[in-house]
């Protein structure tokens, strides 16, 4: 059986290693290279919606220090703002990751319901980012035989489990090494990312860009703001992780993000009880998440233990449209039936490759630049008993996933250290920057909000929402959110105090019949 991939709808997470060196975070000098032509023709096949887009190939310096050695090629992709008359200018995009890709994220967004005086205002640019998809790809040479769980690391009962993935780990990071002869994953880092979009931005012909991310995104977002003040337009950040990288303390707040999170799913449950009978109250729900956790790590039924339960629950707190597919999984396994609990996951599956034993996993991409820039952002810890005693104290903490949470990755053994510091967010510089973040987030909890916003002092506004998942704006459909977030793209006046928008069960998209059947398309194509 195939494991789910849990760092989903490319709005994901994980770790990272040492530092050497004493550089400063400096910008590329895009201008030195404003001589480069951006020549849009069709995009490759596999992006969706390629027929409604437009792409097109730039080579950036893989090495900033060394601008005119060895390039890669990063692919961008285009909707054209469909009122000339009201152009503000170009609206770049991240959807998440690191190792999401993004090329099909302006028409995702359009489907999604993106309000359409922000489409008449903005060319939406979309963009692979340095390593991923159609940019350079890097690949550790994750198979699908090989079964890895993904980078979130698994829930550790004790010490032992705590050593036993970090064998795991430095596995991976082996693997990662010999499967890169090139070197090219040392290059990709945030800053580095961040120095593409200010090339990409000059190749355009703009004096400065908007940017819209999620979850990763959000990190990339403010790394851009802080390197390139003044060529950043309009900034929002959306379910954010609290600096401008995946970090050990962004990883250990999926512990009480998972705690705030998962009290919304109880309650779901237990009004369900009569069809699920995983408890009557949302106290009874939470027990017998913790009975059941415990009896898969004593007795694993087929392929699931009490690692693999955990890490579904985990996933299935993203969006409320994976309530139900997991409760009848959980259903399944309560009842000790893993034929069945197999066969439910299946169907949330990518089909195979034919050669499944040899064959590289689907998610390999996005797995190996995951890795590679998480693990070259910023300085991990490398000595398994700071991650033993992390362990056991979040154990503690946040019981429901901590333990998963504050576990070793392959960052701890990185084959390199970080090129360079991991990028400072500037709160010097102009007042554009709206932090968005929903209140009960297990991925990207409240505090990283709350943190990002206090890092760009005047330079930002939040907006809190009374709501739960990952992703805010078109991604969620709070009508307070949805407002003050156009409002900001389309005159980018910040709000003048801190926002909190009231949780509402009506939509503010205005969506017809067919526009909500595109929209529920792309919400099951990226929650794979």
């Amino acid at each position: 059986m195939r494991r789910r991939r849990i760092v989903g709808a490319g709005l994901a997470l994980a770790a990272a290693a040492g530092i050497t060196g004493t550089l400063t975070v400096l910008p590329a000098a895009a201008e030195d290279h404003e001589s480069t032509t951006v020549d849009w023709g069709a995009c490759p096949e596999d992006v969706p919606g390629a027929d409604r887009l437009e792409c097109a190939s730039i080579a950036v310096p893989l090495d900033y220090d060394e601008p005119d050695a060895t390039t890669i090629d990063v692919m961008i992709s285009r909707v054209a703002g469909t009122a000339p008359d009201e152009r503000r200018g170009v609206l770049m995009l991240n959807p998440g990751g690191p190792g999401g890709q993004g090329l099909s994220q302006p028409t995702d967004l359009i489907d999604l319901g993106l309000p359409n005086d922000v489409t008449n205002a903005y060319d939406l640019i979309g963009m692979d980012p340095r390593g991923v998809g159609h940019s350079t790809p890097v690949s550790c040479g994750f198979t699908v035989e090989q079964g890895h769980r993904g980078n979130v690391p698994p829930y550790a009962t004790d010490e032992a489990d705590v050593a036993e993935q970090a064998e795991t780990a430095k596995a991976i990071a082996d693997q990662c090494a010999a499967n890169d002869p090139d070197g090219l994953m040392r290059h990709m880092t945030t800053a580095n990312t961040a120095r593409d979009m200010d090339f990409i931005r000059a190749a355009l012909g703009e004096d400065r860009i908007s940017f819209f991310g999620a979850s990763y995104g959000s990190a990339l977002g403010a790394a851009y703001a802080s390197m390139f003040p003044e060529q950043s337009d309009r900034i929002v950040l959306d379910s954010n992780l609290g600096a401008t990288a995946l970090d050990w303390d962004a990883q250990r707040r999926w512990g009480p993000g998972f705690e705030d999170g998962f009290p919304t799913y109880a309650a779901w449950l237990a009004e369900r009880h009569a069809g699920y009978g995983l408890g009557e109250t949302a106290d009874e729900v939470r027990d017998n998440y913790f009975a059941l956790a415990e009896r898969l790590d004593a007795a694993p039924i087929d392929e699931f233990d009490g690692k693999t339960f955990r890490m579904q629950i985990f996933a299935t707190l993203y969006k409320e449209r994976n309530y139900a597919p997991t409760a009848r999984i959980w259903q399944a396994l309560a009842d000790a039936d893993g034929a069945e609990a197999g066969r439910l996951l299946e169907e949330s599956q990518p089909a195979a490759p034919a050669d499944a034993g040899t064959a590289l996993s689907p998610y390999d991409n996005a797995w190996s630049s995951y890795l590679a820039v998480t693990c070259n952002d910023t300085e991990w810890p490398e000595d398994l008993a700071t991650y033993q005693d992390a362990v056991e104290a979040d154990r503690e903490a946040y019981p429901m996933f901590g333990a998963a949470a504050a576990n070793i990755t392959p960052c701890a053994f990185w084959a390199n250290d970080p090129a360079e510091p991991q990028v400072p967010v500037d709160d010097e510089g102009p007042a554009n920057v709206l932090v968005v973040q929903n209140e009960r987030d297990n991925a990207t909890p409240l505090a990283g909000g709350v943190l990002l916003r206090e890092a760009f002092g005047d330079r930002a506004r939040l907006v809190t929402v009374d709501g739960d998942g990952h992703g805010v704006y078109v991604y969620g459909d709070n009508p307070c959110a949805l407002n003050v977030t156009t409002q900001f793209l389309l005159d980018g006046e910040l709000p003048a105090s801190d926002v909190y928008c009231e949780a509402s069960t009506a939509s503010g998209l205005e969506l017809d019949d067919a526009g909500e059947e595109r929209r529920e398309d792309v919400l099951d194509r990226i929650a794979q």
